[in-house]
């Protein structure tokens, strides 16, 4: 693993893909993205009925969208904008799950129109799409995101089975279970029963509590019920990342074997399955590369001062403790540094104190011209950039190796143009440049009257 990333950042540098007039970019293994969609899909290979889906948040970038759609891969959205995404990448309507705790009338109205599968979450929305329906048989499968309220896992903004968790129907509640019964009784198009217990940080006794109470619930619905109306379960995603080293752990295999123990009723073909998984397919198939610009010392610790900061890994530098990052070192050419080690930070660009994605770390010590390589960045870092300071959108770039081979047997393709700072002006309002100015002032500056 090593030996090919320093291959693929030498083949950058010499690309010119990175360096002094390339100052930071993203870069995305499009063979370990295969891989890792390989592995899932053999982990369920044995399931009758599965729809993996992508959770488009986790890397909501059209090319990689189109990457696993050819892999067999549907995708499951949170906004009009990451469903449009779908789209353009062309995924079929049929293969995407809609899932959002906000959604407007007109959101619902258009995945109804289109045919994508939606979860609705609350009982309230339930009712909109009673009324957008108006007695018609849907297009759309249709279900209910539950909360089983299992608890906690490491960390509490990833947790979404907690007793207070915004999402989905909490079935610890008083009268939970009976008002999910009854809107299933009353609305035989709902046919789904819809668990997501969290992201990283969530161990997988935790997820496997939160799907074995879905299922019990979907087996007390079609009881009491005497049909089998639930026909399927979206048991999300959530299998967290090992972000120490590069091994890949836990593995889908093992997600499957802890679930068959757990809840062996989801593996008999009983129910269809869809899956949500995001993070554990695109962390480890991605870095982001940045040059080292300045280093200094500050009360006698050494600084490095690079272009990657709070914009690309947002949540590092506000929960580093939660979100740390393995950092490599390289020269400017592309070289794995071997220097001795010095406790120094990494710090990003931005205009506050705090961003830093690395405090306090044993590094080679980085110079001027340096590269620094923010590991295990192939989910959100690169593809959901903070727009702090006005820092434009770094490139990113998807690449393949030739069995593993040197830096000039590297193939690179672009999936983002880096953002130019006309782009950047443009966003921050440009043709409405006059909108205030132009505004007639009111008696006294006060409001102005029509």
């Amino acid at each position: 693993m090593a030996r090919r990333r320093e291959a693929v950042v030498r083949g950058a540098v010499s690309a010119g893909l990175v360096g002094p007039r390339a100052p930071l970019a993203g870069f995305l293994d499009a063979d370990g993205i295969r891989r890792s969609v390989a592995d899932l899909q053999a982990a369920f290979a044995d399931v009758p009925e599965v729809l993996h889906t992508f959770a488009v948040k986790a890397g909501s970038l059209v090319p990689v969208l189109r990457l696993l759609a050819e892999r067999g891969m549907g995708c499951e959205v949170a906004s009009p904008g990451e469903l449009a995404q779908a789209l353009a990448a062309g995924v079929p309507p049929g293969r995407i799950v809609l899932d959002s705790p906000a959604k407007t009338w007109n959101e619902l109205a258009h995945a109804l129109d289109l045919g994508v599968a939606v979860n609705a979450d609350s009982l309230e929305e339930l009712h909109r799409i009673d009324v957008l329906l108006d007695g018609a048989t849907p297009r759309s499968t249709l279900g209910l995101r539950v909360n089983p309220q299992v608890g906690a896992g490491a960390i509490g903004a990833m947790s979404t089975a907690t007793a207070h968790a915004k999402f989905g129907v909490a079935l610890h509640d008083p009268g939970a279970v009976e008002q999910v019964v009854r809107a299933f009784a009353t609305r035989p198009w709902l046919t789904r029963l819809h668990a997501h217990v969290g992201s990283q940080g969530c161990p997988l006794e935790l997820i496997a509590a939160g799907l074995k109470e879905t299922y019990d619930l979907a087996e007390r619905i079609n009881a009491e019920l005497g049909r089998r109306q639930v026909t399927s379960l979206d048991i999300g995603g959530g299998l967290p990342v090992n972000f120490a080293d590069d091994e890949v752990t836990p593995t889908f295999a093992e997600y499957v074997q802890h679930l068959r123990r757990a809840v062996p009723g989801l593996f008999t073909g009983a129910y269809a399955l869809v899956t949500e998984f995001g993070r554990a397919l695109l962390a480890k198939n991605g870095f982001l590369v940045s040059v080292v610009e300045y280093t200094k010392e500050s009360g006698g610790r050494r600084i490095a001062v690079t272009h990657a900061g709070a914009q690309v890994a947002t949540r590092t530098v506000f929960m580093p403790e939660a979100w740390p990052l393995r950092i490599g070192a390289f020269d400017p050419r592309g070289r794995e540094k071997t220097a001795p080690d010095v406790v120094q930070d990494v710090a990003g660009p931005c205009c506050f104190a705090g961003d830093l994605v690395a405090r306090g770390r044993e590094l080679p010590e980085l110079e001027p011209g340096d590269l620094v390589v923010l590991l295990d960045t192939g989910a959100y870092y690169m593809s959901t950039p903070f727009t702090y300071n006005s820092l434009a959108r770094p490139p990113v770039y998807g690449f393949t190796t030739a069995g593993g081979g040197t830096a000039d047997q590297v193939r690179f393709g672009t999936v983002r143009e880096g953002q130019t700072l006309r782009s950047v002006v443009v966003e921050s309002g440009l043709d409405q440049v006059e909108a205030l100015v132009s505004l007639v002032p009111g008696p006294e500056g006060g409001p102005g009257t029509d």
